[in-house]
């Protein structure tokens, strides 16, 4: 008799092409695939019935969100195993999907659609309208202030870190300083100086800013429970006469001539048609010789977007473009790009840092959040990790300055800030 496990592996090797890069568990404890290869857990029928209801990359994300699929061991090992196999992800045709649906009604596994988990994002209106961007970053960013204090570091920044050191005592904490304070060189900052971040976050920049650059910073955010955690920590530390929290719509900031503008992983939000305003912004931002710090995610021309489960869970009407269209946008409005800096490696081993600290904290994150959003944000960041370290998606810092009437930058012919505090050691 030929047992669930055999049946299904069958179907996925007419799926695939090719044979399984995993080994599967049926409901029913039998097994098929490769021995020693990751192990791949159906834990009912319906499993298979959500995966006919909802093919492919989405289908497979939410049968883990839900519990109906696991993987035995490191989930890291497992989603490897599928992406490097030649025949990863193909969509099945017509015919295989017909072969599937006889499948499951031979393993009794026919019915009503699955519901869908808590998680997913619900959005209306026009893509990009104020109204929709608000509830679309509402949907990521205001999860709540206690999740997030509980996965970042001291600092609450939720962007890549850069690691400058290799001993046991260099953490993300530190890592995340090194990122703060290397932005705040890019940009020249000193004293008085004027500085806009736009999509502040939990305002890790503007407060490393103020406090150690002496500078005034307009810190502007959709995400209310962000702008009311920075209002906090301004008021904590006493830096209200040098940091100015705005909850608005970057496209309702006002004034400008300020010397140093940071968009430090906002642009990935800003949408795909919208962001050469916003790069124009970007210009009528700075006064004359004044810089731009941008730090943004990128994803190859046959990948655009955010991916159906990120799109879907995690950070709804996400657009990633291929780094050199965003140089482009940012020179078409008129800004002079003096340097760009790859941290895809950096950006896996922050991500790495995120995901140690959600295993070892689990049973928090589940009291706090559920268990369907805990296993929504192990696969986020397993799967972000291995994202960055196979080169689907990249992240770099691109520093641009306004040209002057005149043509002239002010940009000095050796960067100051490739020099740490004593302005002798490289980094």
């Amino acid at each position: 008799m030929i047992s669930p496990a055999q049946r299904l592996a069958t179907l996925l090797e007419n799926v695939l092409g090719g044979p399984l890069p995993v080994r599967l568990r049926a409901w029913d404890g039998t097994e098929s695939g490769p021995e020693g290869a990751p192990v791949v857990i159906l834990r009912s029928r319906r499993t298979l019935r959500r995966l006919l209801w909802q093919p492919g990359e989405l289908g497979l994300a939410e049968a883990y969100i839900s519990g109906d699929l696991d993987i035995e061991g490191d989930l890291a090992d497992g989603l490897r195993a599928l992406w490097q196999s030649p025949q990863a992800a193909p969509r099945p045709g017509a015919a295989q999907l017909a072969s599937a649906v006889l499948t499951a009604a031979r393993l009794g596994a026919l019915g009503p659609r699955p519901p869908a988990p808590a998680r997913r994002a619900h959005l209306r209106g026009a893509r990009h309208s104020t109204t929709r961007d608000r509830a679309a970053i509402s949907h990521h960013y205001d999860l709540s202030n206690d999740f997030y204090e509980l996965l970042l570091d001291p600092s609450m920044a939720y962007s890549c870190a850069y690691w400058t050191r290799e001993y046991p005592e260099y953490g993300l904490a530190e890592a995340q300083r090194d990122k703060l304070e290397l932005i705040c060189r890019k940009l020249n900052l000193r004293p008085g100086a004027r500085l806009l971040d736009i999509g502040c976050g939990w305002g890790a920049l503007a407060l490393y800013a103020a406090e150690h650059h002496k500078v005034q910073v307009t810190a502007v955010t959709l995400a209310r429970e962000q702008r009311d955690a920075v209002l906090a920590r301004v008021r904590e530390r006493g830096l209200g006469d040098l940091v100015d929290v705005q909850l608005r719509h970057y496209r309702d900031i006002k004034g400008g001539q300020y010397e140093a503008v940071t968009s430090i992983e906002m642009g990935e939000h800003v949408g795909d048609e919208e962001y050469g305003d916003f790069a124009a912004l970007l210009h009528r931002a700075l006064r004359p010789q004044g810089r731009l710090l941008v730090q943004q995610m990128s994803r190859g021309t046959r990948a655009p977007g955010g991916g159906a489960f990120i799109e879907t869970y995690i950070a709804p009407d996400m657009h990633m473009r291929p780094l050199g269209e965003t140089v482009a946008l940012l020179e078409g409005a008129g800004l002079e790009v003096s340097s760009v800096e790859s941290m895809r490696e950096h950006y896996v081993r922050t991500i790495t840092a995120w995901h140690h600290t959600l295993e070892d904290r689990w049973d928090d994150f589940v009291a706090l959040a559920g268990e369907q959003t805990a296993r929504v944000w192990r696969l986020y960041l397993v799967g972000g990790g291995l994202a960055f370290e196979a080169r689907r998606m990249g992240v770099d810092q691109i520093l641009a300055v306004r040209p002057d009437i005149l043509g002239a930058t002010g940009m000095p012919r050796t960067p100051a800030y490739w020099y740490r505090t004593d302005e002798t050691t490289p980094w």
